[in-house]
């Protein structure tokens, strides 16, 4: 049965290109519709569960599914296949990074303007879909201007409490909740693995020497950061000061090249970490990024209809959504639209390309093969 988990994500962390929102168009056609290992209405409720909690939502929803068929060890066997080929292809660029030639540079120029119109898109896909209310709309501009103000770690976890609390206090912030994901289940919170979460996170704040400082910030990350892989970059940015800007965007215009979650951003900047032990590096700050999120979902995956449906709770995260809309627009502008587009014809090209995708939606190969393509023009034409 693990073997079988394990092949199955295999599979489809070798073609899951473009995104959370594809993987999950993914895992409906195969685990849903083809080999009917849960249901339709199972299957909602998970990706409900992973879209409420902090930490990478295809792959949360991909554990969930493991550990639906099989446990734990099923959730671990899911998570390891479907990470296993972008985790490897990451650890292979983030280690040779500096054996390429100006070519490699070229290319990577071309995906971090194709990164600004990803996140582009996804801003504003985020934004209507949990700014739906002038509250909340409000909540995410402030959000935006405090991080560009202020682009430090402390800033976002204030932003994340204060966003909380509003939440929790004022009822009239809800999320919309589902007809057909209403329960009368008596399940309850897991509690061991909730516990293990935030001992772990009370742990990485405690000063324990600068190995140990490297990595914490991404624990940290995978415990806080909602919406997806998009907004990784700036708390990860923030966090891990070490890693210049350069290395952040080549990461993370990686990411985005390749199949798999976007998570694996930290393999890359853990094997940039140690350059004398990369793979020790990279295997670190993966499982510390991936193992919040995955401690939640064991927490909360018997319990959640119950949660969902009370109105402090949905009220608390709806406000944390809105204030993660915040936080993709201030990356949105720093780093990625500063150290990507320099020149008017760049903002012309992002321009068209966004209105491309929005609008006329083609597959995202298009735009990848698209935007390696002005990179290499730039690399042969300087004169653009």
């Amino acid at each position: 049965m693990l073997l079988a988990i394990f092949r199955q994500f295999f599979l489809l962390g070798c073609m899951s290109f473009g995104g959370p929102a594809a993987h999950l168009g993914y895992f409906k056609r195969h685990f849903v519709d083809t080999l009917n290992w849960l249901t339709n209405t199972r299957y909602a409720q998970l990706i409900s569960l992973s879209q409420a909690l902090p930490g990478p939502g295809s792959s949360q929803v991909s554990f969930a599914i493991g550990v639906e068929r099989a446990g734990v060890l099923g959730g671990i066997a899911a998570f390891i296949g479907f990470t296993l080929p972008s985790f490897l292809i990451m650890v292979l660029l983030a280690i040779s990074a500096h054996q390429f030639d100006a070519v490699y540079f070229a290319i990577i120029a071309g995906l971090k303007l194709f990164a600004v119109v990803i996140v582009a898109d996804a801003t504003l896909s985020m934004a209507k879909s949990f700014c739906t209310s002038i509250t909340l709309k409000l909540l995410a501009v402030l959000s935006t201007l405090a991080l560009i103000l202020l682009p430090m770690m402390g800033t976002q976890i204030a932003i994340l409490v204060i966003a909380a609390t509003i939440g929790a206090v004022w009822p009239l912030l809800k999320l919309n909740t589902s007809a057909a994901l209403t329960s009368d289940s008596k399940n309850t919170v897991n509690w061991l693995p909730l516990g293990l979460f935030a001992l772990l996170l009370c742990i990485s704040f405690i000063p324990l020497g600068r190995e140990f400082a490297l990595f914490t910030p991404f624990y940290q990350a995978g415990a806080m950061v909602f919406g997806g892989g998009h907004v990784v970059l700036p708390v990860l940015q923030a966090g891990v000061p070490a890693l210049s800007d350069e290395q952040f965007l080549s990461a993370y215009a990686s990411a985005q090249a390749i199949p798999g979650p976007m998570f694996t951003i930290a393999t890359y900047l853990g094997a940039q970490l140690t350059t004398e032990q990369p793979l020790i590096g990279a295997i670190i700050a993966t499982l510390l990024i991936f193992t919040p999120g995955f401690l939640l979902i064991l927490a909360f995956q018997k319990s959640w209809l119950n949660l969902a449906n009370k109105p402090r709770f949905a009220s608390s995260i709806a406000a944390l959504n809105a204030a993660v809309v915040g936080f993709l627009a201030a990356a949105l502008y720093s780093p990625i639209w500063t150290s990507s587009v320099h020149n008017l014809w760049q903002v012309g090209l992002v321009i068209v390309a966004f209105a491309w995708l929005r609008f006329k939606k083609p597959p995202i190969w298009w735009l990848l093969a698209l935007f390696i393509a002005v990179g290499l023009a730039q690399h042969y034409l300087p004169l653009l």
